[in-house]
């Protein structure tokens, strides 16, 4: 169907964790939705002009709904935590090009979050069940103990947990937790801050292990006409004939090896 701008509704919204906001939306994009793609929610103060990008969480076809989870960090997502159920939003989606399912068949799966990256791990998780992966054991890094969506995940593979200042699971990020707990995999999927997806990337190449990365990034379109989010890859571009591509639209989860970051 395309991406396209919708009049969505709230469902309801809930705070789970200090500055993170749990948000379902009616709406029909749900239908088409992947894990690891976002939409574009607009704020209705027009002084902020841009919209923001927010991974999306969990989805329900059925009931045409999708779930975000989001932290509260400037004056955008600080409007979007005060939405009340049945107010109405402008949003534009599905954007991206989301995870590789195809890429799990037959495979051990490392699925790996870090703070606000974990949220995209739990449709990909979900949808894990039915696209014939054989193990899936998700890794999920905190910075404490408010393991926000950790109950949600289990439902789903096995979770092991890591956090930098210990008080749960391993003491450090998640590849303390991958080390600490022996894990072994074939196959990584992964959304995070960038010294994560770093880190991940190394590992990769070190146990020649299959990775697809999400790249964080501020984005300003997210369609792909601004470049305001473009990064380093090994190939040219085919209509710049430069090394770069867009986070937005190319992406935003890329093969490991294909990106500089």
């Amino acid at each position: 169907m395309g991406k396209r701008k919708e009049r969505a509704v709230v469902l309801k919204q809930a705070r789970i964790a200090p500055d993170i906001y749990d948000m379902w939306i009616d709406t029909a994009l749900a239908v088409e939705a992947k894990p690891g793609q976002f939409i574009n929610i607009y704020p209705k103060d027009k002084s902020t002009l841009l919209p923001r990008p927010i991974s999306i969480c969990e989805v329900d076809r059925e009931k045409n709904r999708l779930r975000i989870v989001y932290r509260r960090a400037g004056k955008g997502t600080g409007e979007f935590s005060d939405y009340k159920e049945g107010e109405s939003i402008d949003i534009l989606g599905t954007l991206g090009n989301g995870f590789p399912l195809e890429k799990a068949k037959g495979k051990k799966c490392f699925l790996m979050g870090g703070g606000i990256g974990i949220p995209p791990i739990l449709q990909l998780a979900k949808e894990l069940q039915t696209a014939g992966s054989e193990e899936v054991n998700i890794v999920a890094g905190y910075r404490n103990s408010d393991l926000f969506l950790s109950e949600d995940l289990k439902q789903y593979g096995r979770l092991f947990v890591a956090t930098e200042d210990g008080s749960a699971g391993s003491k450090g990020n998640v590849m303390n937790a991958i080390e600490e707990n022996g894990l072994k995999g074939e196959v990584i999927f992964a959304c995070g801050p960038m010294p994560m997806l770093r880190a991940i990337k190394k590992f990769a190449e070190e146990n020649e292990i299959e990775a697809y990365i999400s790249l964080e990034e501020r984005m300003a379109c997210g369609v792909g006409a601004c470049l305001g989010c473009v990064c380093k890859t090994v190939h040219k571009d085919e209509h710049s004939q430069v090394n770069n591509a867009r986070i937005c639209t190319d992406g935003p989860v890329f093969d490991a090896k294909e990106v500089e970051i």
